[in-house]
């Protein structure tokens, strides 16, 4: 009974009450958002404000892209599988001066709406280019520069 009561104590011990939360990216992305404001903040503001962007893109105004996301463990009955808790997006866009000239977030439920092309690309991997043969060949002559390698191999 004692072992049985020692088993059971320690069992208990090692479970956790409180939920562990794995976050990723900004925390409160969309608390911190709302203190820019078009045509009045800078980069200078965005970078003390929430810090490096996760991407950056250049075109004609310069893009950042902040994001947030929080997953947790769920429940016994599920095997213990991520649940995405939030997911959100900070879109950003610069002007060449440095102000902020348009700010878009997106939450998980905006993403979810978001189409995307079922367009498939295909690969021809069957043909191979003169220039993989060219080095394949090249690769061979490194690894085995005197050709022994193979030959010993086919004779036994």
């Amino acid at each position: 009974m004692k072992i049985l009561l020692i088993i059971l104590t320690i069992f208990l011990t090692s479970c956790k009450l409180n939920k562990i939360v794995n976050h990723h990216g900004i925390h409160n992305l969309e608390i911190k958002s709302k203190k820019l404001l078009i045509d009045n903040s800078n980069i200078n503001d965005i970078d003390k404000i929430l810090g490096p962007a996760s991407s950056t893109s250049y075109f004609d105004n310069k893009v950042m892209v902040f994001l947030e996301r929080k997953t947790s463990n769920s429940k016994l009955h599920k095997l213990g599988k991520k649940k995405l808790i939030t997911n959100n997006v900070l879109l950003l866009e610069v002007d060449d001066r440095g102000m902020l000239v348009s700010k878009k977030f997106l939450n998980k439920d905006d993403l979810n709406r978001i189409d995307f092309s079922k367009k498939i690309t295909n690969v021809d991997v069957g043909k191979q280019s003169f220039i993989y043969k060219t080095l394949s060949g090249v690769r061979s002559k490194i690894n085995d520069p005197l050709g022994k390698k193979r030959g010993s191999l086919i004779g036994k």
